[in-house]
């Protein structure tokens, strides 16, 4: 049983084909599936596949490497007003430095006030950190956010993961790790405490070992909790419960009730 904690699944691959993707993702054990949107283009989209689906949560933000105005951001700041049932975090937003044609001083504005949107609503926040994570730490704990959130697609180094986890940040494990020449991230992810781990996809985007070129998908989560197992010493009943436990205590607007019956 499976929370995929970041799935673009409101992207063509798959809304193209919503039936056959969501009987996947059911097939698979997937119970919740959180969607980060990327851009104000999105926010509707998100939002209504929410309304359809139980699985299907939501967190609205602003990615660094896309284009926003302020109003975006004030749609934004109109939409989490408002509360909506599924939505249940910030994101994907934060700080990207590898195309440093982005004007990163807009980055650091937008980023700067969705953490403070975060901040008022008692939010968590999917972070998006590339060549970033030095000053995403000081960032993050000058915010010092009540909810804290997750560092998606962490491939920094087992000190720079740790500062998170001391602030209370989690760290999204995903396809990463099924790459054996990826030894920093493999050998991080082997000795973070399992309590600062939370499964992900990023689907369609982060395909597994094997499939480069191909469209990744939620389902493929599976794969990545048998990797994550053969890296760790605990049992896979036990990383499965406590990865579990993670990913509901992060998000205490996931359908509790429902996702620890199914358990």
């Amino acid at each position: 049983m499976f929370i995929d904690t970041h799935c673009h699944f409101d992207f063509p691959p798959f809304t193209d084909h919503l039936a056959d993707s969501i009987a996947k993702i059911r097939q698979a054990d997937i119970v919740g599936l959180i969607i980060p949107a990327v851009s104000a283009n999105y926010f509707d989209t998100v939002l209504q596949l929410t309304d359809d689906y139980n699985e299907i949560y939501a967190a609205l933000g602003l990615h660094p490497i896309y284009q926003h105005t302020m109003v975006d951001l004030e749609r934004l700041t109109d939409i989490v007003k408002t509360k909506p049932n599924k939505l249940i975090a910030i994101g994907e937003i934060g700080l990207d430095r590898y195309d440093l044609s982005i004007d990163w001083q807009q980055q650091l504005s937008f980023f700067r006030s969705q953490l403070a949107l975060a901040k008022q609503f008692d939010l968590p926040v999917l972070i998006h950190s590339r060549k970033a994570h030095d000053i995403m730490y000081h960032e993050l704990h000058r915010a010092n956010l009540p909810c804290r959130g997750v560092i998606h697609g962490f491939s920094g180094s087992y000190q720079q993961a740790m500062q998170f986890v001391k602030l209370g940040y989690y760290i999204g494990v995903g396809g990463v790790i099924s790459y054996e020449r990826a030894n920093k991230t493999r050998n991080t992810i082997a000795q973070l405490p399992l309590e600062s781990l939370v499964l992900e996809t990023d689907a369609p985007d982060m395909p597994l070992s094997g499939r480069q070129g191909q469209i990744n998908r939620p389902e493929y989560i599976a794969e990545v909790f048998k990797i994550l197992t053969q890296l760790r010493n605990e049992s896979a009943e036990h990383i499965m419960h406590t990865i579990l436990a993670n990913t509901l205590t992060l998000f205490s607007r996931l359908n509790r009730a429902k996702i620890t019956q199914r358990n």
